[in-house]
């Protein structure tokens, strides 16, 4: 992948962001100029660092620039950001969070959510087919909460959920009970044991000296140890998992197989 930003950027460009706070982590303005110029599309997507205090007066900023065509939403505004827009699409009514933003043709701003969705196809273009699995997911935020609607979704055999914030971890509980029914979900211990996956949907490990998301001490040495921070791409997480002997899945096959979902549903078809 190249690293390089597109090249012939000039005054008919189309514009595309990414915001969120931090942002120096994140690598979608990477995955997504590498998209356009693969494409030969003449747009450019670059990082802008939004506090949560400034988020209503930037982001109704952006939306007046009139070659601005779509924002992706990272950390921590994908649930404020749905207050944000005219319209949510389906997931993002669901899950309550949106990833990405797009202005429609009326002018009208629709969001929608696909970070569950990029996880689970991940999974299966890595070789980890989700149906049927026992899981344990730390995070009920933004990104948890799509990310634990999708696993539902694709048929996991039980879910056990845990947050720092426990009215968030007990309403996504909630929530998935009575839109799965099928579906055996609990609330989790922050030692996990007798699962197949874990995940961390949670920030711990992308600042240094992060504690750990959770233990990992009692899992089977066959469960999957699976992480959605970009950067650092191996989390303390995932390199002691791999010191023990687990397979790991890094927090990229989720950013990648999600920017192709993205860019089709900002109107281009990735080759």
């Amino acid at each position: 992948m190249t690293s390089v930003l597109n090249a012939a950027v000039a005054g008919d460009t189309r514009l595309f962001a990414i915001v969120g706070d931090p942002i120096a982590q994140a690598r979608s303005p990477l995955v997504f100029n590498d998209i356009f110029q693969r494409m030969s599309v003449n747009a450019v997507l670059v990082p802008m660092q939004i506090p949560a205090a400034s988020l209503d007066t930037a982001i109704a900023g952006l939306k007046t620039i009139g070659n601005l065509d779509g924002i992706v939403v990272t950390v921590p505004h994908k649930i404020s950001m749905t207050g944000l827009v005219d319209r949510l699409l389906p997931i993002a009514r669901k899950v309550g969070a949106i990833n990405c933003m797009r202005r429609a043709e009326s002018g009208e701003w629709i969001g929608e959510m696909y970070d569950g969705e990029g996880f689970t196809r991940g999974l299966r273009k890595q070789g980890h087919e989700p149906r049927g699995m026992s899981v344990f997911q730390a995070g009920a935020g933004g990104a948890g909460k799509a990310l634990a609607h999708a696993l539902a979704s694709a048929s996991v055999k039980s879910l056990q959920l845990i947050d720092v914030d426990r009215a968030k971890q007990d309403a996504l509980i909630a929530e998935l009970a009575q839109a799965y029914p099928e579906l055996n979900v609990s609330a989790g211990s922050a030692e996990p044991e007798g699962v197949d996956m874990v995940v961390n949907a949670t920030p711990c490990g992308m600042a240094g000296g992060d504690p750990l998301p959770f233990n990992i001490d009692r899992l089977d040495r066959r469960a999957l140890v699976a992480d959605i921070i970009m950067k650092p791409e191996r989390t303390p997480l995932l390199r002691q998992a791999e010191e023990r002997g687990h397979r790991i899945h890094l927090g990229r096959h989720l950013l990648e197989n999600q920017a192709e979902i993205v860019a089709e549903f900002f109107g281009f078809k990735p080759i």
